[in-house]
């Protein structure tokens, strides 16, 4: 009670009252001292009373005795004076209290924790108490993958929202980004992240497997992504999981790049076994693996053409691009065979379509009513013995010679027909439109008897009905050509000025604007010819139509450069219009060295690129080794040849010039889509490792 009525005293509270009352207050405690005022002293005013009051506070209590205080007693009596009111002043700023957030709780969690986890929680502090979610950061990866960011996406998913914000990842987090992986070929990190994925206990939707089948076939090493798309499909086997449509395509997408035809049809028996239907896009993939083969390639292309028109499914403009690939690629094998193949009679069997209009919905349901495929005659067809089928059929052409017969030789660019005439006697007709066209089977007629030799694209083309016959193909099926098309016609069509007038009139009919990559293709073709003049007259065109001529425009004309002088008028052009020669330039201009064994011409060349300093990669370096060596056959010491001794001018310098020579590293395929490692410390956890170690 002394205490309190201290406080009175001290906040300056003089009124009667406020006296009278803390004195009663004083007087009603059983505990308190008698004090040593009277309550007949208030009366005498306020100043006798301040008096008094300044006597209370300076001294102890005393009692009716007034015995005085000891020394520690005063000393006792300042501190708590001095004290008095600081527990309260800490809290008296304060307006208003609040409940602590969850960053609140976790830092005072984390407040012993390292320095990295300390700023690492600092950067994920939300001012209004919120955490992205998991759909947030799905939006945000897909964004950055449409942005060609893989690698930013990868760091925002494993980073911020696994370490950073510690969020519980869920199946559509995971299918985005093996997605991406996907389309970039970046097999094995969309297969780390399926593992993760089911360490998790994330069940993997149908989506998630065809990204990682698309993984599989985008894979630069494609026997790789073969092997571990067949593991992933025998995983699925033993789970009893059915693939879909989708996931079946992607998967024989996979088989097809790696080039396995055969394998094709085991899927191909697959998905007729589980009722999924034949589409434009199953023979996409099986015109895809016939690009893989080389040597019988167009044949087996021609073959898998006619199969999908005879079960009534119409090509569209992808088939049409993928069958000029294989024209421009592939082979035709053993003519006779091919012959015995392709120019049996066949009947039109494509189901006719009635008159009238019909909704979009209508045309895809009949598309997608397929016929079934007669997988056994068509496999063992494809796949025939090449000798014993060959002779056979060879035996059953032979046709008495009172009948009509002709011969398709596509080696001659004016195609011509041998007929009998009913008087028995030969006539010759030029190219026309009676000759068939092998995309057609009903043009197929009994009176072709075989084949002529077929060595070039230009040949292959011709078979397929030559330009006009190929867009005549595409009119019937209601498609018109694309800057795809244009530019594959381009690289088949037999080089000339008169191809690429054909083809500036084909992409003015069907409104196609024509870029650098077909002017390009155009004076490749041109040059390797060797036509320089034809090829600058294309590059003069190409500026003409408002494009630029960049490093692949020069570099396919140096494929015309056979002289030293062209090739240094060429690289001098080059720098005047700011381009530097890059490897490609260099490595096409000295192939044309090498083919004449011009030292000269090299030794001129291998300067240049030491002035530019460009380093050379792998295929330069086997184009010299070759240069550099001597013929098998040759002995320095039994003979002298004035000629071979250049060969040992140009060896000592290509010595001296690797030395000085930056070496070109290739790049990997999935260095950029790799997140940065982190560096190490030399002190910490990271040092006593290292020590470990």
């Amino acid at each position: 009670m002394a205490k309190m009525l201290r406080s009175t005293l001290l906040r300056g509270i003089f009124t009667r009252n406020s006296c009278v009352n803390a004195i009663k207050c004083a007087a009603a405690s059983s505990n308190a001292r008698r004090l040593a005022v009277c309550p007949s002293e208030l009366h005498q005013g306020p100043l006798r009373f301040f008096s008094e009051s300044a006597t209370l506070t300076s001294s102890r209590w005393t009692d009716s005795n007034n015995t005085k205080p000891s020394a520690s007693e005063h000393v006792h009596e300042e501190e708590d004076i001095s004290v008095f009111g600081d527990y309260s002043r800490k809290f008296s700023s304060r307006r208003s209290f609040r409940k602590t957030s969850p960053e609140q709780q976790l830092d005072l969690k984390h407040r012993d924790a390292d320095e990295d986890d300390a700023q690492l929680l600092e950067k994920f502090k939300s001012r209004t108490g919120r955490k992205n979610t998991t759909y947030w950061y799905f939006l945000q990866c897909k964004r950055l993958i449409k942005e060609d960011k893989l690698a930013e996406a990868l760091v925002l998913f494993e980073a911020d929202m696994l370490k950073g914000e510690r969020l519980r990842p869920e199946e559509y987090n995971y299918t985005v980004l093996i997605g991406g992986c996907g389309r970039v070929g970046y097999l094995k990190k969309a297969f780390q992240l399926y593992s993760n994925m089911k360490k998790r206990g994330i069940e993997p939707s149908d989506a998630t497997y065809t990204a990682l089948f698309n993984a599989c076939a985008e894979s630069p090493w494609k026997q790789s992504g073969l092997e571990q798309a067949l593991k992933l499909k025998q995983e699925l086997l033993k789970k009893n999981i059915t693939l879909s449509a989708i996931s079946q395509h992607a998967l024989l997408k996979t088989v097809a790049f790696a080039g396995d035809l055969k394998s094709c049809f085991q899927i191909l028996r697959e998905m007729l076994q589980n009722g999924q239907a034949i589409t434009q896009e199953t023979f996409h993939y099986l015109l895809m693996s016939c690009v893989k083969d080389k040597q019988h390639g167009f044949r087996r292309a021609l073959q898998v053409w006619h199969q999908m028109l005879s079960i009534g499914i119409k090509p569209d403009t992808q088939n049409y691009n993928i069958l000029l690939r294989v024209a421009r690629d592939c082979g035709i094998g053993d003519p006779g065979l091919a012959s015995a193949l392709l120019l049996k009679r066949t009947e039109e069997v494509t189901p006719k379509l009635t008159s009238g209009r019909k909704s979009h919905r209508t045309k895809v349901k009949e598309e997608m009513s397929c016929q079934p495929l007669d997988m056994d005659a068509f496999e063992s067809e494809l796949f025939v013995d090449t000798q014993s089928h060959g002779q056979a059929k060879e035996a059953d052409f032979c046709l008495p010679k009172e009948k009509d017969q002709c011969e398709i030789d596509a080696s001659q660019n004016e195609t011509q027909m041998l007929t009998v005439s009913p008087n028995g006697s030969l006539t010759c007709q030029p190219q026309s439109s009676r000759l068939p066209n092998l995309l057609d089977p009903s043009t197929c007629h009994s009176g072709v008897v075989a084949l002529g030799p077929v060595n070039s694209a230009s040949d292959r083309l011709a078979l397929i009905g030559n330009l006009e016959g190929f867009l005549e193909k595409m009119a019937k099926d209601g498609l018109e050509p694309n800057i795809k098309t244009i530019t594959l016609l381009a690289d088949v069509m037999e080089p000339g000025s008169q191809s690429v007038q054909s083809l500036i009139n084909v992409a003015k009919k069907s409104a196609v604007t024509l870029d650098e990559t077909f002017f390009n293709i155009m004076i490749r073709r041109v040059a390797k010819a060797g036509d320089l003049n034809g090829a600058k007259a294309v590059k003069a065109l190409m500026v003409n139509k408002g494009l630029v001529a960049n490093a692949q425009t020069f570099c396919s004309i140096a494929l015309a450069c056979r002289r030293q002088k062209d090739a240094m008028q060429l690289l001098t052009e080059m720098e005047s219009c700011g381009l530097v020669p890059n490897t490609h330039v260099y490595s096409a201009l000295i192939s044309q060295a090498v083919k004449r064994l011009d030292y000269a011409y090299l030794h001129e060349l291998l300067q240049h690129m030491h002035k530019l300093q460009v380093p050379p990669n792998d295929v330069i370096i086997r184009q010299l080794e070759f240069a550099a060596q001597y013929p098998s056959s040759y002995d320095k010491l039994k003979s002298r040849n004035t000629y071979l001794d250049k060969i040992d001018g140009f060896r000592g310098f290509y010595k001296q010039w690797l030395e000085f020579m930056p070496g070109q590293e290739t790049p990997h395929p999935w260095e950029k889509y790799r997140s940065p490692k982190p560096e190490t410390k030399k002190d910490g956890v990271t040092s006593q490792h290292q020590v470990s170690e």
